[in-house]
């Protein structure tokens, strides 16, 4: 009989790797997937090993790379009751200047990913009636943002994509959810450039707070998670204000400093 998994995305640095940590506490075994293949390995031994946590090094930027995470896994003889679509990268700058194939891997690996592997691994939750996709979205997802703008628009499908899904999963016994973080601590800012940023000079959440909070609303079956009581608090605010404005404020937040 196949044997249940977690398997988290994106899970060698930032909120990947907390919720593998988060989930192995929890008794979970995992699967974790990412690029880096030595960070892969010194968590799992760190986890427990084999016993507690399988490897699998992808890059999701790749198309192929959902059909081959598909085929390892029934491979070992595995199924995924819990998915968290994690991986993702970002880019900052005017878009007129960014590299084409960067902008085009932030669409592989934020949309394309999350949809294919959403679809490959959805049908057997159904069929056993049991099962959970947590969805890695942003607080970005909410108002569409200037110099980061392809990120923002990759998360907002994120976000209705998976609000879709949870009406259609109704009495399957399968639940999704998006979760919108705002500023997290990871090394997702310097790859992405947005620690050039004023933006990035609030407050920032711990990975594990992310986490252990979206893991939390997970058995309660809460669809929209947003973590930080501040980034709720400022997206009520926004609502107030014209939209117009809203992308004037983001704009001006993730300007470049060398375009201010």
């Amino acid at each position: 009989m196949a044997e249940p998994r977690a398997v988290v995305t994106g899970a060698s640095s930032g909120i990947g790797e907390a919720f593998a940590r988060a989930l192995a506490r929890r008794g979970r075994r995992v699967v974790l997937v990412a690029r880096r293949a030595d960070r892969l390995l010194a968590l799992a031994q760190e986890l427990g090993g084999h016993e507690k946590a399988d490897v699998i090094h992808l890059d999701l930027s790749h198309h192929d790379a959902a059909a081959a995470l598909e085929a390892e896994l029934a491979r070992r003889g595995l199924t995924v009751d819990l998915l968290v679509n994690n991986a993702g990268v970002g880019l900052t700058g005017p878009f007129p200047t960014q590299p084409l194939d960067r902008l085009l891997e932030m669409v592989d690996v934020n949309s394309r990913a999350v949809v294919e592997l959403t679809r490959r691994f959805l049908p057997g939750m159904i069929e056993r009636n049991h099962g959970a996709v947590v969805n890695v979205a942003s607080t970005s997802a909410f108002q569409p943002v200037p110099f980061l703008a392809v990120y923002a628009a990759s998360k907002a499908f994120v976000l209705s994509f998976t609000e879709a899904l949870a009406t259609e999963l109704r009495g399957t016994g399968v639940v999704v959810q998006a979760l919108c973080p705002g500023l997290t601590e990871s090394e997702f800012h310097q790859v992405s450039g947005t620690d050039k940023v004023l933006f990035t000079r609030t407050p920032a959440m711990k990975p594990e707070q992310v986490a252990e909070r979206s893991l939390d609303a997970l058995e309660k079956g809460r669809l929209r998670v947003i973590p930080g009581w501040r980034d709720r608090l400022m997206l009520r605010a926004q609502a107030l204000f014209p939209d117009a404005m809203v992308r004037r404020v983001a704009g001006e937040l993730f300007r470049p400093r060398d375009n201010r």
